[in-house]
């Protein structure tokens, strides 16, 4: 019996502790990216280098782990899984890595705390989620929401001043020329905010194509491997539209290959495998309410490695926008507990008119044989 709890608890925690483990390995990938791309890497080859070591990084995997399981991929599955790699990989990436050379590494991690609120409010008009406004978890929901909306106004209308030294700064980090335009004109640090909240606009749009293909075609290791590499192709092909420059493909240093590979294998592979099956397990909205812990994860190395400053505007809207997510899963929590309540309430006067109409027929029979 004991046994049995210590497994069911287990299974309950496990993708809890799964979330953890990826947000803290993607704040990882968010320093090392912010660190090669002060030092002049392309964005487009970034991803384009980072999807491709993921797909032959969980090529042979998928194949050996899911060769006996693994469904006949048909052509619409195919078509999905091209879409779903345009916007979750290609397009979400590219919009991220340039907001994030226009602004500090913590700034554009706040960013992903609207994951959670653009997956809820992008589940409404297709029935994956329900506001009831009549009752306490339907009104949170819709006020956590305002709230984080009211968060990323802030991070993209209000700068503020400076909350550490910049002295500090410039003893210690040397500013790109993408540094220089962001702190000398206000105007680039607008166009940053506007394209990282594109990106986690992406991003969820992602969790909840992801959770549709994951019906049709649930093997973790597949599908992320046939993602990384229709994202690998597409960014190339991108890259080569824009900057048709090929000595920008030959990678410099050894901090460039060791991003490059890292955010390959285990940011594009085993986190996206790892949110898939998250996905999968407990839906999209559980799966991106991670996303907060990977500013607190990057905040934490931030100063001490990349010492990018920080800005009251950041502070006062991750305020927001954290306090706004939570608020709205308080209520999607309450306003479950509130529908089971209801489906037993409707299910209990059932099991009152059963006795009764046993006592029924108990006194129609005594009658009859009397």
């Amino acid at each position: 019996m004991h046994l049995v709890k210590i497994m069911n608890s287990f299974a309950e925690w496990k993708p809890v502790a799964v979330m953890v483990a990826v947000t803290f390995a993607l704040s990882i990938v968010n320093l090392l990216l912010k660190k090669v791309l002060n030092e002049g890497m392309n964005k487009l080859i970034i991803v384009a280098y980072r999807q491709s070591i993921s797909a032959i990084f969980l090529a042979p995997i998928a194949y050996f782990w899911e060769r006996k399981s693994r469904s006949e991929l048909t052509a619409r599955i195919l078509c999905q899984l091209f879409f779903s790699a345009l916007v979750g990989v290609t397009l979400t990436q590219y919009s991220f890595l340039l907001g994030l050379q226009y602004t500090p590494a913590t700034y554009a991690c706040a960013f992903l705390n609207m994951v959670p609120v653009n997956t809820f409010l992008l589940a409404l008009p297709f029935g994956l989620e329900k506001v009831r406004m009549k009752t306490k978890g339907g009104k949170a929901k819709m006020l956590g929401s305002l709230v984080c909306i009211a968060g990323v106004l802030v991070l993209t209308l209000y700068k503020g001043k400076s909350l550490n030294k910049p002295q500090f700064q410039a003893t210690t980090h040397k500013p790109n020329r993408a540094e220089q335009m962001v702190s000398a004109n206000t105007v680039r640090w607008a166009i940053g905010s506007l394209l990282l909240a594109a990106g986690s606009l992406l991003w969820s749009s992602w969790f909840l194509i992801q959770a549709r293909i994951g019906k049709r075609y649930p093997y973790q290791y597949s599908n992320i491997a046939f993602l990384n590499l229709f994202g690998a192709i597409q960014s190339a092909i991108l890259s080569f539209i824009i900057e048709k420059d090929l000595a920008m493909w030959i990678l410099k240093g050894r901090l460039e290959i060791l991003s490059v590979i890292y955010s390959g294998m285990v940011g594009s592979g085993l986190c996206y495998v790892a949110m898939s099956w998250c996905v999968n397990q407990r839906g999209p909205l559980f799966t991106s309410a991670f996303t907060p812990l990977i500013q607190i994860f990057v905040a934490l190395f931030d100063f001490s490695i990349l010492h990018d400053q920080i800005y009251l505007g950041s502070i006062l809207g991750s305020l927001l926008v954290v306090i706004g997510m939570y608020v709205l899963l308080w209520g999607k929590s309450n306003d479950k507990q509130d529908q089971a309540a209801e489906e037993d309430a409707d299910c209990h006067p059932v099991s009152q008119v059963l006795p009764v109409t046993k006592q029924a027929m108990v006194s129609l029979t005594s009658s009859e044989q009397l």
